[in-house]
């Protein structure tokens, strides 16, 4: 095909005017173009503005995911990291003025001040461990340093957050002795008498297990409170605020003496508690005597409590003042405690009459049994227990023995009503014999020999000891303790680091005197009185008369018989104790005389041989008594031989030496016993 036959073939297809139809075209495809390229553009800048926007987010992301973090490390308890990332975000854009960054920095600093109040919260709750709040402490301290100044800053203002920790530790403890009190008080109180009396003795009462736990609460949360204040006065928990150390000394002696208190409700239940009551308003009702007595055994293991905690608190460094409070409440349980296991011992003392054997077995006082050694041993045993338990003194604690101290008057106090309860354990062994056995009087009435008793020896503890052996064994024993053997045990007190109780030991022996007395006035009596009320009626026997002529030449029979007498009695003491002849005898003695006296001057006259037989019955008895006659027995004699009316003539008086050389001579072997001084 030719161009001619193209160009017709395009005129029928496309017209007569091609180039205007081209040129729309091609405007058309021009338009088209431009628009598309346009979009192109602005998708371009749309995708460059989301790029700076995304590096922006990647490069300040730290920034944008903040307070979702703070949050999150807050709830984990990472405070430390809350701190560090706020105080980052602080010196990268504290200063910035783009909106979107101040505007999250606001949400940022509320988080942190909803943060603060939480941390101060938890800073304040107890219980918690010192670290533990050492570590909130440090953490809220650095939150409010970084916002103070800040409007923000200054809605919420903890003006010093250790003090607040210290104050709320110390009002922990102290609430923590309280309730640890109403608990055990408490549960003691709602304790019947009964299941006191059934209650195991191995098992610990109410009172000594809260010794024991608040002794626990004391030594593990008063050096956590030492502690917390000790950080705070080395500034490394110091706010902004000068500290108090004033306050936190006031606030340790006001934990101790509650701590002291409430120690000294529980155990010292002897002492005078109203003005203790008064002045802290608590009270622990002491109960039945049955759960009294269960609990004071226990007081030595309250004292071991005490000490244990007192230890801890020393290691503390403590102001010695806050020390002295807790030394003084353990001198009194030291104290009580001695008390105490001393009156167990004089209750043990009250039953050693059951122990009395009767054996003779002090060599330095014949007559003494073993019962003062068995006291001695009692004692012993009991020093030995005070020592290890109470006396002792560990570290820090004051000695009680000073010179006119308490404790020195509360040993006195004691060694005296141990001593006062043995002399009672004797006397009553001598008067208790008395009521249950029939006494022997040892006299022969009118026969002018002694009464034929077997006087079984005591020496082997044997089982047939009369009444008379019995009481002369206590007088004897009275004897021994008044001369050597109170004065030894005030040495044992000495060899055990005691000064000498002098008092207690003299008022004991003026004590152990007294009743030697009374005792010694029983047996006198018991003894005395038949004898002596023999001698009338041995006299007059047969009826005789003083004014009749006699036949003379040897002694009356009431003279012999009254020899005779004195004789038994004279043997009954020297087979027991021969050193009560002289006390016992010179009573009985000065009776005889004194009832010699009163019947012969009754008699208004004498024969003459009666008045030679008198001057002999008489003189044979003065002469055979002069070593057991005191002054009075002597003037009563003098007054018996004076009675003699009308008085002896020359004759008279050589008759009667005659008569009383030779019945001297006959008896010689009764007045043998009578003739030695000591015997």
């Amino acid at each position: 095909m030719n161009i001619r036959d193209k160009l017709q073939e395009d005129v029928k297809m496309h017209g007569t005017e091609p180039l205007n139809i081209l040129e729309a075209s091609i405007e058309n495809s021009i338009s088209e173009s431009q628009k598309i390229f346009t979009d192109v553009l602005v998708r371009k800048e749309k995708a460059d503005s989301t790029r700076s926007v995304l590096f922006a987010l990647s490069r300040h992301k730290f920034l944008f995911c903040l307070p979702n973090s703070v949050d999150r490390r807050a709830k984990a308890g990472e405070y430390d990291i809350v701190v560090n990332d706020y105080s980052r975000a602080k010196n990268l854009f504290g200063k910035t003025e783009i909106p979107i960054f101040r505007k999250v920095l606001e949400e940022v600093d509320q988080r942190i001040l909803s943060i603060r109040k939480q941390l101060h919260e938890k800073v304040v709750k107890m219980p918690q461990s010192v670290d533990q709040q050492k570590k909130l402490i440090k953490a809220l301290t650095s939150l409010e340093l970084q916002q103070s100044g800040t409007p923000i800053g200054d809605k919420l203002r903890n003006i010093d957050p250790a003090w607040d920790a210290i104050e709320a530790r110390a009002k922990y403890l102290e609430a923590t002795f309280r309730q640890t009190f109403e608990q055990h008080a408490n549960k003691d109180a709602a304790g019947t008498p009964e299941k006191s009396k059934t209650r195991d003795p191995n098992q610990a009462p109410s009172r000594v297990n809260f010794c024991e736990e608040l002794c626990d609460i004391a030594a593990s949360q008063l050096p956590d409170l030492w502690r917390l204040g000790q950080l705070y006065f080395t500034g490394e928990l110091r706010g902004p605020h000068d500290p108090k150390p004033g306050d936190f000394k006031k606030m340790i002696l006001n934990a101790i003496e509650k701590f002291c208190v409430y120690l000294r409700l529980a155990i010292l239940i002897a002492g005078d508690q109203r003005a203790l009551r008064q002045s802290s308003g608590l009270s622990w009702s002491i109960g039945s005597a049955s759960a009294t007595h269960q609990f004071l055994p226990w007081i030595p293991q309250c004292l071991r409590y005490t000490r244990i905690a007192y230890a801890t608190l020393i290691g503390l460094d403590l102001p010695s003042d806050a020390l002295d409070i807790i030394q003084k409440l353990i001198d009194e349980v030291r104290l009580f405690c001695f008390s105490i296991i001393f009156k167990r011992s004089t209750d043990r003392c009250k039953k050693l009459g059951s122990q009395e054997t009767w054996e003779l077995g002090v060599e330095e006082y014949p007559g003494a049994t073993i019962l003062p050694a068995a006291l001695e041993a009692l004692l012993v045993e009991t020093l030995d227990e005070v020592q290890s338990v109470c006396m002792q003194p560990e570290t820090r604690e004051g000695n009680l023995l000073e010179p006119q101290s308490d404790g020195q008057r509360e040993v006195s106090q004691r060694l005296q009503e141990f001593l006062s309860t043995f002399s009672a354990v004797i006397e009553e062994l001598a008067f208790q014999s008395h009521d249950e056995e029939t006494p022997t009087h040892n006299v022969s009435q009118l026969l002018g020999f002694p009464n034929a008793q077997q006087l079984d020896s005591v020496a082997s503890g044997g089982a047939a000891v009369t009444w008379e052996q019995r009481m002369l064994c206590c007088l004897a024993n009275y004897a021994y303790c008044n001369k050597s053997f109170f004065p030894h045990i005030g040495d044992v007190f000495v060899r055990y680091g005691y000064p000498l109780p002098t008092l207690a030991i003299e008022t004991s022996r003026y004590t152990v005197n007294q009743l030697f007395t009374n005792l010694l006035e029983e047996y006198v009596e018991h003894k005395g009185d038949p004898l002596v009320g023999t001698i009338e009626p041995s006299m007059y026997l047969g009826r005789f008369q003083w004014d009749h002529e006699m036949e003379i030449g040897q002694l009356r029979p009431y003279a012999h018989e009254c020899v005779d007498n004195l004789v038994g009695v004279y043997s009954e003491i020297y087979s027991i104790s021969p050193a009560l002849l002289r006390p016992i005898l010179e009573s009985i003695v000065q009776t005889i005389s004194e009832e010699l006296a009163r019947l012969m001057s009754c008699v208004q006259r004498f024969s003459f041989t009666g008045a030679i037989q008198a001057h002999v019955d008489i003189r044979l008895l003065r002469d055979a008594l002069e070593c057991y006659a005191n002054e009075t027995a002597k003037n009563y004699f003098m007054e018996a031989l004076e009675a003699i009316n009308p008085p002896l003539n020359g004759e008279q008086k050589r008759k009667a030496d005659e008569i009383l050389e030779r019945v001297k001579r006959n008896m010689r072997l009764q007045l043998l016993c009578f003739s030695i001084k000591e015997p």
